[in-house]
């Protein structure tokens, strides 16, 4: 059974980089970032990014409302269950603009109409 799952919240902060290699010899790479979806409790999300999933961050900033569409999934290990948000597409809401950009003036314009 397929299931899409988004968040809609602002970005909060992104994450430091980390890397490594696994026991099979594999380089990995894996980051995230942390949005507040606005809920009254427990309001703040922490999404994970692994591999070439990390170029979904580009031109992404603080401040900046998405929508992440994400994966979760949880495991057993030694009797405990970790539950894992990964994130898999982000859409910026309200285009690509910069968080806290004011929009252009169009004060210089003359108030003319074309027609």
């Amino acid at each position: 059974m397929e299931q899409n799952i988004s968040i809609k919240g602002k970005i909060t902060q992104i994450l430091p980089v980390e890397s490594g290699t696994s026991k099979a010899g594999k380089e990995w790479n894996k980051g995230g970032f942390i949005i507040d979806n606005g809920d009254t409790y427990n309001p703040n999300v922490c999404i994970g990014l692994f591999g070439d999933k990390l170029d979904l961050l580009v031109n992404k900033s603080v401040g900046m409302d998405v929508v992440v569409h994400v994966n979760v999934s949880s495991r057993e290990f030694n009797g405990k269950w970790y539950t894992q948000c990964d994130g898999w597409r982000i859409e910026v809401v309200g285009g690509e603009s910069k968080p806290n950009q004011q929009p252009k003036s169009n004060d210089d314009e003359d108030d003319i109409l074309p027609f």
